[in-house]
């Protein structure tokens, strides 16, 4: 399981990913019991009523519900449970490298009370190599880039063990509010999470584009408090997305100058992997390879990476469990 800020997804021998949907929840104030979850949850954010409220659990790759979490996971369970008829599922689930112990045993404890057993845990970057086919195994560095939703993991991994890692706490996430703040102050219009998110995918971009692209935007003017439509440009989206974009370009940065040379050079050779839904955003790969000076590759099925990464491993546990984390 690849439990993401912004999606979570879950891998299954021989069937592949059979589940990606947002990591929502929605629930009823008065019966404490969840409405919806995944994809129906996210239409809720920003349209609830007073008897009814919808959240995102986790924080920056982190457990910030204990409880929603838990039910969500469990509700993800369930609907795979429905498909495949296993009881009791062995589980390895990705979660940020640097994460506390505190935050293991949330993780934890949430998918032992959603019905899991034997669960394992791998960090991020490391799931994100294996799913994106990087040889791991070898006497050679391999800089994996992993830009989720609520972190941007970076590590240099060599011999199965990890050289250099980082989390940043900027990733998808961030964009998304950095679009809905300069769409505030540029044209004094308020927009919601979905909105900036749909910005961000539809005309977002890193680099400057070949062909402009623009779009129509619906929110709430702050002065008259009445719906308002402009239309907004991407090369005001990357303007707005600029700021997260330089922190990602500088944790890779910071991981090269703080790489043994030999593994820095295997980089410099081979060139680094970018996975996650970040990876997707426009001209992020020419704008690293410019700033880097050297080839940036992006994974086949970047979104997928992680969670079809964590499934190799499981099948795989006499090989791959030395990655796991104790």
């Amino acid at each position: 399981m690849d439990l993401g800020t912004a999606n979570t997804l879950i891998y299954i021998k021989t069937k592949g990913v059979v589940l990606n949907e947002p990591s929502v929840v929605a629930m009823n104030r008065q019966t404490g019991k969840p409405l919806a979850v995944g994809h129906e949850a996210k239409q809720y954010l920003g349209r609830t009523n007073p008897s009814v409220f919808a959240s995102r659990p986790l924080k920056d790759g982190v457990i910030a519900d204990f409880d929603m979490t838990r039910i969500m996971i469990k509700e993800f369970i369930t609907k795979v449970k429905k498909e495949t008829g296993f009881l009791k599922p062995r589980m390895l689930i990705g979660v940020p490298s640097g994460v506390t112990q505190v935050e293991k045993r949330a993780v934890i404890e949430s998918a032992e009370q959603a019905g899991a057993r034997d669960i394992y845990l791998i960090e991020e970057p490391m799931a994100a190599a294996i799913g994106a086919g990087l040889p791991i195994d070898q006497p050679q560095g391999c800089m994996m880039v992993d830009i989720g939703g609520g972190t941007t993991e970076v590590a240099v991994i060599s011999l199965y063990s990890t050289a250099y890692s980082e989390s940043v706490r900027v990733a998808g996430d961030e964009a998304n509010e950095s679009i809905m703040r300069y769409i505030q102050r540029k044209y004094q219009v308020l927009i919601g999470e979905n909105s900036a998110e749909q910005v961000k995918i539809s005309i977002g971009s890193a680099y400057p584009l070949e062909q402009p692209l623009s779009m129509d935007v619906s929110g709430k003017d702050i002065v008259e408090g009445i719906p308002r439509t402009i239309t907004i440009t991407d090369e005001e989206v990357r303007q707005a997305m600029s700021e997260p974009v330089e922190v990602i370009l500088e944790s890779v940065k910071r991981a090269f100058e703080k790489t043994p040379p030999e593994l820095a050079a295997d980089v410099a050779e081979q060139g680094l992997m970018l996975a996650g839904g970040g990876a997707l955003i426009r001209g992020l790969d020419r704008l690293l390879s410019r700033e880097m000076d050297l080839r940036v590759n992006v994974a086949d099925d970047p979104l997928s990476s992680v969670a079809v990464g964590a499934g190799i491993a499981l099948q795989n546990v006499k090989e791959y469990k030395r990655v796991f984390i104790n």
